[in-house]
């Protein structure tokens, strides 16, 4: 038997003040697109905004549905937009925010399983990998390399040949 560790480092900012103007601006646009967010039974509205390579900006929100599982969030409703959009196209950067309309929402939020599942594919994909940031309304802010740090032993397209 071998041990091994795996670690991955992250940056840390107290606040959106602290970040890269390109950082601080994408996780505005996140903030602001949870407006859209259709979360009538969570009441936790999520937004998310990406930076293409081409410079292109879209953004993504969480649509839930009574019959649950059935809605889709932000993030995975953001990576359709871009491959749709804009086949073939690059993340460079995506910033995810929230509003929690039953409490506080100061502290940063990570994709779920499923989502960090279909970052780490769209990674592959596009063979670049995708900057996060992960903040909510206040707080503190969290900078990650790329999605796949999120997710270290994947499940991927060569375990299916």
């Amino acid at each position: 038997m071998q041990q091994k560790e795996l670690r991955f480092s992250y940056e840390e900012y107290a606040s959106d003040s602290e970040l890269p103007k390109a950082d601080a601006e994408l996780l505005q646009l996140a903030r602001e697109a949870t407006v859209h967010a259709y979360a009538p039974y969570s009441h936790f509205r999520v937004g998310a905004a990406a930076r293409l390579v081409n410079g292109e900006i879209i953004t993504g929100t969480n649509q839930e549905n009574a019959s649950f599982p059935a809605g889709i969030c932000a993030e995975r409703t953001l990576l359709s937009t871009a491959a749709s959009l804009y086949p073939g196209v690059p993340i460079g950067t995506l910033a995810i925010s929230y509003h929690n309309e039953n409490g506080i929402s100061d502290r940063p939020i990570s994709p779920c399983g499923i989502c960090r599942q279909s970052l780490q594919e769209f990674e592959q994909r596009t063979g670049r990998p995708v900057r996060m940031v992960l903040g909510g309304e206040t707080g503190i802010i969290i900078a990650l390399e790329r999605s796949g740090l999120l997710l270290p032993f994947a499940f991927s397209a060569n375990e299916l040949k």
